[in-house]
Formats: structure tokens, C-alpha cells, sequence
């Protein structure tokens, strides 16, 4: 083929190209009008331009997206604020009543009743914290926080979840003495729920590896499972308040954006 090109340029930066040609057998280079070449410019100035609306399309809808994502949240922190207030003082109370009524009564089946009346509020307890920190209730304290006992602490706690579902455990720190600055009790949430996440989508026997690597001035730190993974349908639902792929009963749909929202407020985490 003899041919001749012309570039498509989206924003001045090149990205593609048309060719036009003839069968060399037949044809030179000298057999092309210079009505074919501005022909052949003008299109690939056309689809350039295409191109770019299309882009600039794009790029409104996705902007869009994450104005009515940032509002959806903002209502929705403070209205967790509001209902993580109010339930705190009537969930101390039932704790604190309930643990009266233990002590006052030696029936078996009470005893055992009152305790799953304690889990349970203990359990509603934990849900309000993670509303609250959802909803940046929680002042941060920031302190320069040694990051692999902090890692290890967690994984002693989840010793029995990892035990019952017989998972691997593989662990890479770059470092024993990375140090990190963040708030302590924020960080350890963020790491077991993202730790418990992936005990609960492994495989019974799967394999956890965590990872832990410093890189000049940044940390990176890496969970990894041999779950299903995310399905891309909900790739912009992960961090949404309540959303949940647990069956009912399994997850409350905090875990993510609590993590999620702790992130952000870091910032340079």
C-alpha cells in the first residue's frame, strides 16, 4: 500500500491516527490530491473533536456523580451524629440494669438470658461507635503509633475467627519499626474490619496475606484473600452507607464506609 496519514489529536494531545491507501502495484505517493489530504484532515479533525465532547461528557457525569455522592453523605453523617446520641445513654442504661439483674438472681436460665440481653447491647453499643465515626463524631488523636505491634494485637484478637475457618496466614513486614502517625483506636478499626472482612469472604482453608511495606515517606499496607471479590455492578456501592452483600443478620453495611470515612480524614494516611 502507498498511504498517507493523518494524526487524531483529543486536547492537543495525539491519539490516534487514520491511514489512507492505494495498492502499490498501482499507485504512488504522487497519485494523492491535495483535495484528499485536507479530506483526510478534516475527518480526523472531526473525530478529534467527537472525542473530546465525549470526554468532556464523561467527565460532567462523573463530577456529577460525586457532588450527589458527597451530599447523600453529608446528610447522612449528620443524621448518624443525631441517632448515635440518642442511642448511647438508653443502651448504657440497659447494660448497666441488666448486669443489676445478674447480680441479683442465680436462675440458670435468667443468668443465660441476661447475658444475650448484655451481647446483644454490647453489640448495638459497637454499631453506634461505628456510626460515630462514620459521622467524624470521634475527635482524633493523633500519635506516632509502631504499626506492626498494632498489626499483631488485631490479629491475636481474630486468633479464633482465622482458626475456625482454618485460613493461612501469611504475614510480610518490610519493617518491624515502621511507625506511622494516626489516631490509634481509629487505625485498629480500620485494620479489623478490613481483616474480618476477609476472614468472612474466605474460603473455609483460603489463605490472608497481609502485608506491610514502607516506601520513602509513604506506608503501604496490603490485605489480600481468596474471596469472590467485588462484583463490578457494586464497585460504586462498597463505601455506601448500610450497603451490604452479608445476608441479613451478617453484616450491618458500616464496615467499609466507617473504613472509608477514617481514611479520609487522615488524609496523608
Amino acid at each position: 500500500m502507498v498511504s498517507i496519514t493523518s494524526n487524531i489529536k483529543v486536547f492537543y494531545k495525539l491519539d490516534g491516527f487514520i491511514k489512507v491507501g492505494y495498492p502499490q502495484n498501482k499507485y504512488e505517493i504522487s497519485d494523492f490530491l491535495k483535495d484528499e489530504e485536507k479530506l483526510l484532515q478534516n475527518v480526523s479533525l472531526e473525530v478529534g473533536n467527537l472525542l473530546e465532547k465525549k470526554q468532556v461528557h464523561e467527565n460532567e457525569a462523573a463530577i456529577k456523580r460525586l457532588v450527589e455522592r458527597a451530599d447523600r453523605l453529608h446528610i447522612l453523617g449528620e443524621i448518624t451524629a443525631g441517632i448515635a446520641h440518642e442511642l448511647n445513654t438508653p443502651l448504657a442504661n440497659i447494660l448497666g440494669y441488666t448486669e443489676l439483674m445478674k447480680e441479683r438472681t442465680t436462675d440458670p436460665k435468667a443468668i443465660r438470658d441476661l447475658e444475650k440481653i448484655v451481647d446483644n447491647t454490647i453489640f448495638s453499643r459497637e454499631v453506634v461507635k461505628k456510626l460515630m465515626f462514620f459521622a467524624c463524631e470521634m475527635p482524633q488523636q493523633m500519635n506516632s503509633i509502631m504499626l506492626i505491634p498494632l498489626v499483631e494485637n488485631i490479629l491475636k484478637l481474630l486468633g479464633p475467627s482465622l482458626r475456625t475457618k482454618n485460613i493461612n496466614l501469611t504475614k510480610s513486614f518490610g519493617n518491624d519499626n515502621i511507625k506511622l502517625r494516626a489516631d490509634t483506636v481509629q487505625l485498629t478499626q480500620v485494620l479489623f474490619n478490613l481483616i474480618m472482612n476477609a476472614i468472612y469472604f474466605s474460603p473455609t482453608g483460603g489463605r490472608i496475606d497481609i502485608g506491610i511495606n514502607e516506601k520513602g515517606k509513604k506506608i503501604q499496607i496490603r490485605i489480600s484473600d481468596e474471596g469472590p471479590g467485588i462484583d463490578p455492578k457494586n464497585e460504586d456501592k462498597i463505601f455506601e452507607l448500610f450497603f451490604t452483600t452479608k445476608p441479613l443478620g451478617d453484616g450491618s453495611g458500616l464496615c467499609l464506609s466507617v473504613v472509608h470515612g477514617i481514611i479520609s480524614s487522615h488524609k496523608e494516611l
